[in-house]
């Protein structure tokens, strides 16, 4: 499920596309957080570079550049070049799918064979093989019988073993490694390719140099890279169900669509969707998705748009009805000809949001990948160390024996250190919970822009709501035309619709629904004049008509002392239309509380959080409008300009509260700036869905305790995740150098410390993965 579209937002897909100067890289070889922190280093070092997000998780940059100077091919290039192959996702195919592919397949990076898992294949089949005499001896088994059975026992067996796996599955780890630390950024293939190649070439000497005394152990680089890559293979897997909600949004799309000459044929050519330009025409057959939006131009059917809208029944469509890209086709054949196509589709632009979601990192992430870029460094000196203590310091303070034995034992410390190193944990704990939060807030109608979102709206004090159109439906309706001079009620009516015609606000659209629905002509006005959340003013016949609240008129040297003593209306609002410095007429409105208002309200209380009312209304009519909500009058700000909403939540900021603020209208906008997060209502503006950190799509208030749970689950998994990663390394790599054997004769070879390694990777991602719980058990239900 995506977006409640109504008539009046679908401006919407003109705000949210990708700027010009904006360019996504697939990039592929990222493997931990200290990779993410060398290309983000590597594109900021280019000239014209602006800014630069790069997501490990989805395997993409999002790129923002000064065309004039640098152009997208030249940082992929530069990439390339650094160790990191890149590639320009094309803006004509939907971004978000090219952005998933472009995380599938750099899941196979270090692959050096066509078929994809063929690595991992004979990792195991030499894993398993490397094991066999080992298992024979561990159940007492005897293999005499069979013929070249005591070949599993020769040194030459597991030397071959270990060769083939070093320069077969594990050659991609160790030329990658090498390379990156050739340019002087070593990453996490670095360690692993040390860990492997440093055992085989202990084990080589020892079995060459018989007189040293050291032990062989082949089996080592064998474990290590094997449990490297299955570990890979099980972290991707889990990577891609991260995903899984977002590929479902994206499986909306058709890949196909049917072209028509003229709208006339019923046959025509099967293209690509991306081939589909605005103003062709479309052949949509029963139980095909619609592939752009458009409007239908021949035939009649039902259109099922709950992906769309959450409404589940079908929806009637007959000629000159907008229709919407992924909303499914019912009933019968129609002919629809394209108004907007690809990334331009709300499907494709809403999808694009929340692609871009991911490359707007939460603070904490950014300190996360600070530690991850400096993480690979600090394994190498303390990997340096430990070999240094156990061959040199540990003879003299242990008592152990020195020369080559505590030379063999601090090596093969040393080689654990670097294996049992986790940057990935690390890189992988933040954007993982991101990518799976924002995805499945999307799927429920919440449009989260980004980590950092989620993390200010976790820690949330105060929440502050707009009146019309948040807590009430917005809908205003007109209740009465009150004359006061020589006009009458349909010229009231009249007068103030022309005013209004140019303005989208609850006030102008109640005018204006009520003056079409009387057929009452429009007048033309000139020189219109918009006061932000006080009225409008304009020239007609030479004299100046206004519109507008009494208080607002006061200002404007009107007499309405006695009218604004005179109205206490109930659940009315009232404006006053004046003629140069006369007051002509009275006009009251009614709205309504949306039926989720009080429910909504009552559950943030239960949450802790303090409830305010900002609005520009009258107190009368504020107050008795919100009456059933029980709220004091402290929690009720009423007859406040845009600026004063500013610059109340800025004093509530100053006093250290983090607030957000709820709204949908353009006078909102500034607020929805101003607080710590927006939220908007999906029936709002389009300057306050541009504002908003949050868009709740689905335009269900209730969707704001929706949206603060959602946030509250999703940093809980970013914190755990965090804390496992950071414990998990200050754990094992003290262990692996040995802090474990003097005492209790613990310590982890190169093997085991790799197995635990590639668990902890996979513990992050799988984790991450529990938020989808939340879906089905306490949010929505």
């Amino acid at each position: 499920m995506l977006a409640s579209l109504l008539l009046n937002t679908v401006e919407l897909t003109q705000t949210l596309l990708i700027p010009s100067s904006t360019v996504a890289l697939k990039v592929k070889g990222m493997r931990c957080g200290g990779c993410v922190a060398n290309v983000e280093k590597q594109l900021m070092q280019q000239p014209g570079v602006t800014s630069a997000a790069v997501n490990l998780v989805t395997a993409t940059a999002m790129v923002a550049y000064e065309p004039e100077t640098i152009q997208p091919q030249a940082l992929a290039d530069h990439l390339t070049q650094a160790g990191f192959p890149t590639e320009v996702l094309s803006r004509e195919l939907p971004i978000t799918a090219a952005l998933l592919e472009s995380g599938e397949s750099s899941s196979h990076t270090d692959v050096i064979f066509v078929f994809p898992h063929t690595d991992l294949i004979l990792a195991i089949v030499f894993l398993l093989l490397s094991g066999v005499g080992h298992v024979q001896d561990w159940l007492g088994l005897s293999l005499h019988h069979v013929p070249g059975s005591s070949i599993l026992h020769t040194m030459a067996w597991h030397w071959g073993l270990a060769t083939l796996a070093l320069i077969g599955p594990g050659r991609g780890i160790i030329r990658d490694g090498w390379q990156s630390l050739w340019r002087g950024n070593p990453t996490m293939n670095t360690l692993v390719g040390l860990g492997a190649v440093s055992s085989y070439l202990a084990s080589v000497i020892a079995w060459r140099v018989p007189g040293l005394a050291w032990e062989c152990f082949f089996d080592e680089p064998v474990m290590i890279i094997g449990f490297i890559l299955l570990g890979r293979t099980l972290e991707q897997r889990a990577r891609n169900q991260a995903s899984q909600s977002l590929r479902s949004l994206i499986a909306l799309q058709p890949a196909l669509a049917q072209w028509l000459p003229n709208p006339d044929r019923t046959d025509g050519l099967t293209i690509p969707v991306a081939q589909v330009q605005g103003g062709d025409w479309l052949r949509v057959l029963p139980g095909d998705k619609l592939p752009v939006d458009g409007v239908v131009v021949r035939g009649e059917t039902f259109v099922t748009e709950a992906v769309l809208t959450g409404e589940a029944r079908p929806i009637a469509k007959i000629p000159g009805d907008s229709v919407m890209a992924g909303s499914l086709n019912q009933a019968s054949a129609i002919t629809i000809q394209a108004t907007a196509c690809g990334n331009e589709t709300l499907l494709g632009q809403i999808l694009t949001l929340v692609t871009q979601a991911q490359t707007r990192k939460a603070p904490i992430q950014r300190l996360a990948d600070l530690i991850a870029g400096y993480f690979t460094y600090g394994v190498l000196v303390l990997a340096a160390v430990t070999i240094g203590f156990w061959w040199g310091l540990a003879p003299m303070l242990l008592g152990i024996a020195g020369g080559t034995a505590s030379l063999l034992l601090g090596l093969k410390l040393g080689m654990a250190v670097l294996v049992v190193a986790c940057p990935c944990a690390l890189g992988l704990a933040t954007p993982t919970a991101i990518l799976v939060g924002t995805s499945l807030g999307a799927e429920q109608g919440l449009l989260i822009r980004g980590g950092d979102v989620l993390e200010t709206l976790h820690k949330l004090t105060t929440i502050v709501f707009d009146k019309t159109g948040t807590l009430t439906w917005g809908k205003l309706t007109v209740q009465n035309c009150i004359p006061l001079a020589e006009f009458d009620a349909t010229e009231l009516l009249q007068l103030a619709a022309s005013l209004e015609q140019n303005y989208r606000h609850p006030i102008a659209q109640a005018l204006l629904s009520e003056a079409k629905d009387k057929n009452i002509t429009l007048l033309p006005v000139t020189e219109t004049e918009s006061i932000p959340g006080l009225g409008i003013k304009a020239v007609w016949h030479e004299q100046i008509l206004r519109v507008g609240s009494l208080a607002w008129l006061a200002k404007e040297g009107l007499e309405v002392e006695q009218l604004i003593k005179d109205q206490n209306q109930q659940n009315l609002s009232v404006i006053g239309l004046g003629l140069d410095q006369t007051i002509i007429g009275l006009i009251t409105l009614q709205d309504q509380l949306r039926p989720d208002t009080a429910q909504t309200l009552e559950s943030l209380k239960k949450m802790g959080l303090e409830i305010h009312v900002l609005t520009g209304d009258s107190a009368t009519a504020t107050h008795e409008i919100l009456a059933p909500l029980n709220l004091t009058e402290n929690q009720i700000q009423t007859q406040l300009l845009p600026t004063e909403k500013v610059a109340w939540i800025e004093q509530q900021k100053v006093a250290g509260k983090t607030v957000a603020m709820v709204g949908d209208g353009t006078n909102d906008a500034p607020a929805l700036a101003g607080a710590d997060v927006g939220i908007a209502l999906a029936s709002g503006t389009d300057v306050a869905l541009e504002t908003a950190g949050i868009v709740l799509t689905h335009n269900r208030l209730a969707d704001v305790v929706a949206a603060i749970q959602l946030s509250r689950a999703t940093f809980s998994k970013i914190q755990q995740n965090l804390a496992w990663a950071c414990g998990y390394n200050l754990i094992a790599i003290p262990v692996a150098a040995g802090v474990l054997l003097p005492i209790w004769q613990i310590s982890l070879t190169p093997g085991l410390a790799a197995a635990c390694m590639a668990l902890s990777s996979i513990s992050v991602v799988v984790n991450a993965l529990l938020l989808n719980r939340v879906k089905s058990s306490w949010i929505w239900n």
